[in-house]
């Protein structure tokens, strides 16, 4: 008995799917950009759209509350670098953030290397460390306007009183009047409010290292500053290099705490963003614009390498 097998069986075709709208392939573009439409337009508007008209009027003839009188191209930038009040304020700048910064990272790596060590009281140390990061500048800035008086002798307060009734009256100065380095006070409270944060990242940053690594390190022989200085610093830098872009940034936009200690109008302690203030207040917009411009172009030469090497190392993992 001879059977025939069909070669092959022929299957029903299916019936084609929709393409369904809102998927990759078809128009899967189209939900996210209308998810992030609205922030886009606002961050458009309200930053680039303003750091663009600031910009513009760096590079006007508007000097008054009138309209302007012209372009004026590079003029306002160059009035601005052959001013001694200007370089003055750059200079204080300056000085400012490199105390702020090496303060707030000694201290900071100091206090989460003692807390780092299981210490008793951990809990309480890190809320006393962090409060200060609860206070706002102008807050504490009314503090330690008092604390910084310049008054010495009898005439004391602050702690200039407290270094007389130690008996340290060598340590009795003028703070933030000295006309020379009065801007260093500034860094003072500066340090004292930040260094819990910094203390923070450095804590993250030693309760990530794992203890295999300390453990094959001391089996090695390494003593405990060889451990330190090649098992624990390399895997702090990428917290150490976040905490120099933070603060940073932070101490060259520095304002309100210089208007709550010092003023406005107290030439020893002159920044760049109080005297952007003080030109706006008095209707020099092209210059006040222009001083603007050039501490977002000095913020950017800090942030944009972070942020591009950053990028770089996700897109290598």
């Amino acid at each position: 008995m001879s059977s025939t097998v069909p070669s092959a069986v022929k299957r029903p075709k299916q019936p084609r799917q929709p393409r369904r709208k809102g998927r990759i392939g078809g128009h899967g573009w189209v939900a996210p950009v209308l998810l992030i439409l609205p922030t886009v337009i606002v961050i458009g508007v309200f930053v680039y759209g303003l750091i663009g008209s600031n910009i513009n009027t760096s590079l006007q003839d508007r000097h008054n509350i009138g309209p302007s009188q012209g372009f004026a191209g590079l003029d306002n930038y160059r009035d601005l670098f052959t001013d001694d009040d200007f370089i003055y304020s750059l200079r204080n700048l300056l000085l400012y953030t490199a105390t702020f910064l090496i303060g707030t990272l000694c201290l900071g790596f100091l206090w989460a290397w003692l807390l780092e060590r299981k210490a008793r009281g951990e809990s309480l140390f890190r809320a006393i460390y962090l409060f200060p990061m609860a206070v706002s500048f102008v807050a504490s800035g009314v503090v330690w306007r008092w604390l910084l008086n310049n008054a010495e002798g009898d005439r004391a307060s602050g702690l200039n009183r407290l270094f007389g009734t130690l008996h340290l009256d060598f340590l009795q100065n003028p703070w933030w009047t000295d006309e020379r380095w009065g801007i260093l006070a500034i860094a003072v409270p500066a340090i004292w409010q930040l260094s819990g944060y910094v203390m923070a990242l450095f804590l993250a940053g030693f309760r990530g290292i794992p203890e295999e690594l300390r453990e094959a390190a001391r089996m090695d022989g390494a003593s405990e500053w060889q451990l330190y200085r090649h098992v624990i610093f390399p895997q702090l830098s990428p917290v150490a290099l976040s905490a120099i872009i933070i603060i940073g940034h932070m101490s060259l936009k520095v304002f309100d705490l210089i208007m709550a200690i010092a003023g406005q109008t107290n030439y020893t302690t002159q920044v760049p963003a109080i005297q952007m203030w003080v030109e706006f207040t008095r209707g020099d917009y092209a210059k006040s614009a222009a001083i603007g411009t050039i501490l977002l172009l000095i913020v950017a030469i800090l942030i944009v390498p972070y942020l591009v090497s950053t990028y770089r190392q996700e897109r290598r993992r």
